[in-house]
């Protein structure tokens, strides 16, 4: 497949000694973003490819589950790695910790998580709203990683809801504290994936600040990038759902943003290789072909999107128990079967309608309390 989009004139990312290039970040995703993914998708194309969410809690704990998320490969660079916490304290001990161990060589902080057992703490896409708490944690991030030169970013959303907006004034604080890049995901906690993405809202917060600010929010196709680029003027996009059972879209983001306009059309004997080395990695990453394909059953459906697969196949493949059970089921696929051009463009993964934002009492009341939420810090990694 070819495209005529021209990419607009874009410079290699710059957060601190690290240029990346194109300017693409894979954005951190629950059970998904682990090292096989992250892998995978850098076997086809450059980026900055964040680790699942880590919580600062149970990193400075020593949780092992936590500590086994945030391992990486020997040829990943820069480590990124994704930061949630609501505590400027605990966040400082997290981050010294990263720079003592040298853990990663790049830390985002999650101010954009809107599930419920974030927000109903004040976390994630919450916390902006208390913003001498949010400028005090961000401070804190960028002191303890500065002596060892780790560059700290922060990603966020518009606000709670539409009439609690927090993101051009949450960007400028950060930027105060030091950061590296904000990243915006145009969408309120409120609207969670729902609807549209504001990309006005992205060129707005672009506008105002003068470091690097990357674009989040309906970047299906590589051409969605280059438009978002146009549109908004940002440094770079974060990718999240439009690469769930696609991570040849970096493939195509690298030739976007490199002006050629080639795009993969894989067919399904293609996909099903793609699969096959997913899991793969996964039983790679896991120790055992029964974790490593149990792990891989939530990603069959993304792979299979659009594809005319039977449903008795697609079920015994989400319900795989081996690479061998996996490689006689996949052989029953038609390698020559197209691509399914109707689902380009089309939203992925986690899609839901718009919703309650659950916030801890009197939260919306006092915007410039910096107390810590009772029990807000939470023990367990992932989202």
């Amino acid at each position: 497949m070819t495209t005529s989009a021209m990419p607009p004139a874009v410079r290699p990312l710059t957060l601190g000694q690290h240029q990346v290039w194109p300017p693409v970040v894979l954005a951190p995703m629950a059970g998904i973003t682990n090292a096989a993914f992250r892998r995978l998708c850098r076997e086809q194309g450059g980026g900055l490819y964040v680790c699942e969410m880590i919580t600062t809690r149970a990193l400075v704990e020593r949780n092992p589950k936590t500590l086994r998320m945030i391992a990486f490969g020997a040829d990943e660079h820069p480590r990124s790695l994704q930061l949630y916490g609501t505590d400027p304290e605990i966040t400082a001990a997290a981050v010294r910790m990263v720079v003592e161990k040298d853990l990663a060589d790049h830390i985002d902080l999650n101010f954009g998580c809107p599930v419920p057992k974030v927000t109903r703490k004040g976390g994630g896409s919450a916390l902006p709203w208390r913003r001498r708490l949010f400028a005090r944690l961000v401070r804190a991030a960028v002191a303890a990683a500065a002596p060892a030169g780790v560059p700290v970013t922060v990603k966020m959303r518009k606000g709670i809801d539409d009439d609690h907006l927090t993101y051009v004034e949450a960007g400028l604080a950060a930027q105060d504290a030091g950061v590296a890049a904000v990243a915006l995901h145009g969408r309120t906690a409120a609207q969670r994936y729902s609807g549209t993405a504001d990309w006005d809202a992205i060129a707005t917060l672009k506008q105002a600040l003068d470091v690097p600010v990357l674009g989040n929010g309906d970047i299906w196709e590589a051409d969605d990038a280059l438009r978002m680029v146009a549109h908004t003027g940002v440094d770079g996009v974060v990718v999240g759902r439009g690469c769930l059972g696609r991570p040849w879209l970096f493939t195509d983001l690298a030739a976007a943003f490199e002006g050629r306009s080639e795009r993969r059309l894989p067919n399904l004997g293609e996909v099903a290789g793609t699969m096959r080395r997913h899991a793969e990695l996964l039983t790679e990453a896991f120790g055992t072909e029964r974790d490593g394909c149990t792990d891989f059953r939530k990603h069959v459906a993304w792979y299979l999107k659009g594809f005319p697969v039977g449903s008795e196949l697609r079920r015994s493949l989400a319900m795989v128990e081996s690479l061998a059970g996996l490689n006689d089921l996949l052989g029953k696929l038609d390698p020559a079967e197209p691509f399914p051009i109707s689902t380009l463009g089309q939203p992925r993964g986690r899609t839901n309608s718009p919703g309650k934002v659950f916030l801890p009492d009197g939260w919306l009341a006092d915007r410039d309390s910096d107390d810590v939420p009772a029990g807000a810090e939470l023990d367990d990694s992932g989202g």
